[in-house]
């Protein structure tokens, strides 16, 4: 493992946490925002955007966006 991973790896549970907190404090957002709001529904729709934002970054890391960042 070269150290770019050891590094990236030592922070892994921090980043996934970051995510979770995200999508957590989004739904929060949803529940106040929508009367009777339908959490499974929220949860979803809040998964597809993050998705296509991860894929919109893979994409750009493909193409070389990151390479001197």
């Amino acid at each position: 493992m070269d150290v770019m991973q050891k590094e990236l790896a030592s922070r892994k549970n921090e980043i996934q946490n970051g995510l979770e907190l995200l999508f957590k404090a989004n739904m929060k957002i949803s529940d106040w925002d929508v009367p009777e709001p339908d959490d499974n529904e929220a949860a979803k729709i809040l998964l597809d955007i993050l998705q296509e934002k991860l894929d919109s970054i893979r994409e750009d890391v493909k193409s070389g966006k990151y390479k001197n960042y």
